[in-house]
């Protein structure tokens, strides 16, 4: 998902050349992908349980009918909306099709604007349906990867870890707070030969001079000697101490602690990565040259959530479905306002952020994206006609507000409807506004 998955996408299946080319016109300029199809079968070979859109489809064929399309596409996934486009002859065939899980279906001649507006709700429904699907999925994948999302710049990162493991040089990895720098770290020390040893993790901002003393005794737990032939983290080096920064520099320089006492000095084979979370080119100014210069013999940067927002959707899935395992609750339901608080916030606080969201999602404190508590995880939708609308249209207002960013005014514009109508539907669905807007905000 560039943002979400993406279910903009239709296969229109009609044997009528004419007819097939302008629905496909009218559909792309509404701004769908069509693929187009000639006839049932081509599409049969086509569709499969994942396809990622929507299936719009002429009812009378030859060979095999849009009826008979549907029931074998809902054989194959229950949640493709299929929209039947019939002649009057065949209202009560369709009918019947609704009954049976079609998403909709219009009689010819139809009005343009009602196949744009079925194949939105379609492809919102069928977005909704991809997603939980996702959702699913991650929870049953039993060894995720720990970068997880497909934007270039994660792959260019996973891509350094098998060349990182083996390789003895000083990484210094610099970010924003909650990108992942300690996990990357991690997964560099797992992979190679150092993971037989330990991780030992230093938060230099603040540490107190007693704690800094007894890192660098040789004899102590807690001592960088424990890190031999394995791996020293330095956390956020950039906020060390000029006393800790000198003392880092010697160890680098000599690989060697001295202990009161000890003669001689104790020689360590240590791999050394480090962190700053300071912005580009600070930290250069707050780490002593020395230090800096033996740190950075591979230097790169941490990208932000805000610059590879593909990653959002299969980022909270994967941490969905941990938090859910972690905290014992069945997995949540992706609902509408869900996904437009994923697809639009901007995650100052980063993938820490989205984990923490995604823990709220699943025990059902998420009031944050809708102003009201989320659905029950776990819970079916309710299968009732009136039902199902009246959640399309809470969602559909609650994703409007947040697209535009609180902005009532621009909200109303956005779905169309008179101010008056909106404000009742608001007060129908327990919208809580005022909520909503701090958090679109």
């Amino acid at each position: 998902m560039s943002t979400m998955a993406n279910a903009r996408h239709v296969a229109l299946v009609d044997d009528d050349e004419d007819m097939r080319r302008s629905t496909a016109q009218l559909l792309r300029l509404a701004g769908f992908g069509v693929e187009v199809f000639a006839g049932a079968g081509a599409a049969l070979d086509a569709i499969g349980a994942d396809w990622p859109g929507i299936v719009v489809t002429d009812v009378r064929m030859p060979h095999v009918s849009g009826v008979e399309l549907f029931r074998t596409l809902h054989e194959r996934d229950p949640d493709l909306p299929v929209i039947l486009v019939t002649g009057h002859g065949d209202v009560a065939m369709a009918v019947d099709a609704l009954k049976a899980g079609a998403w909709d279906f219009l009689t010819k001649p139809f009005d343009p604007q009602a196949l744009v507006a079925a194949a939105d709700r379609a492809s919102t429904a069928r977005a909704l349906a991809l997603d939980n699907r996702r959702l699913r999925a991650a929870a049953q994948d039993e060894e995720p990867s720990g970068l997880v999302g497909q934007s270039e710049p994660i792959r260019r990162l996973r891509a350094m870890i098998p060349t990182l493991a083996n390789a003895d040089i000083e990484v210094f990895i610099e970010g924003e707070t909650g990108t992942g720098k300690e996990l990357f770290a991690r997964l560099v020390h797992r992979a190679g030969k150092r993971a037989r040893h330990r991780f030992v993790s230093v938060a230099c901002a603040g540490l107190p001079e007693a704690l800094e003393d007894a890192l660098f005794l040789p004899g102590r737990e807690a001592s960088i000697a424990s890190a031999n032939r394995g791996t020293l983290f330095l956390d956020d080096v950039d906020q060390a101490s000029r006393r800790l920064q000198t003392r880092l520099t010697a160890l680098l320089e000599e690989r060697t602690l001295r202990g009161p006492g000890v003669r001689e000095p104790l020689p360590l084979d240590l791999r050394v990565i480090a962190t700053a979370g300071a912005g580009e080119g600070v930290a250069g100014d707050l780490i002593a040259p020395g230090l800096l210069y033996r740190l950075t013999a591979l230097r790169f940067r941490m990208p932000p959530l805000r610059e590879r927002r593909e990653d959002v959707p299969a980022l909270f899935a994967h941490l969905a479905g941990a938090a859910a395992l972690r905290l014992r609750r069945p997995l949540p339901v992706i609902t509408g306002a869900i996904r437009a608080h994923l697809a639009n916030y901007e995650w100052p606080g980063n993938v820490r952020e989205l984990a923490h969201f995604a823990e709220r999602v699943v025990l059902d404190l998420t009031d944050a994206p809708s102003g009201v508590a989320s659905p029950q995880p776990g819970h079916a939708p309710s299968e009732s006609l009136p039902e199902k609308l009246d959640a399309f249209e809470r969602e559909t207002i609650i994703a409007a507000v947040l697209a535009e960013k609180g902005e009532i005014g621009a909200a109303i514009a956005r779905l169309g409807v008179p101010r008056k109508t909106f404000y009742y539907k608001v007060k129908k669905h327990g919208i809580d506004l005022t909520a909503l807007r701090r958090t679109a905000k």
